[in-house]
């Protein structure tokens, strides 16, 4: 699945992930790959992405909002 996470200022990542785990309004959720279409709200918290070859990145947000269709996720978020 393909993922970007992106501020107002600069792209944060980019690239193909194996799950991502967010912060959401109502509590953190994850997203795999053939994952139903969404759109949420995020919280103040941390991001965990886990790319395909294994690495697993953290990113501190304030906020903002994810969109899932067709194995393609696109977080925008207000950086720490």
């Amino acid at each position: 699945m393909y993922l970007e996470i992106i501020t107002t200022e600069r792209l944060l990542f980019e690239g193909d992930i194996a799950i991502i785990k967010l912060p959401g309004t109502l509590g953190s959720f994850e997203i795999m790959n053939n994952h139903a279409a969404l759109i949420s709200t995020l919280e103040h918290g941390k991001i965990k992405v886990k790319e395909t070859n294994g690495i697993i990145s953290y990113f501190e947000i304030k906020g903002g909002l994810v969109e899932v269709s067709n194995n393609e996720v696109k977080v925008l978020v207000e950086s720490e």
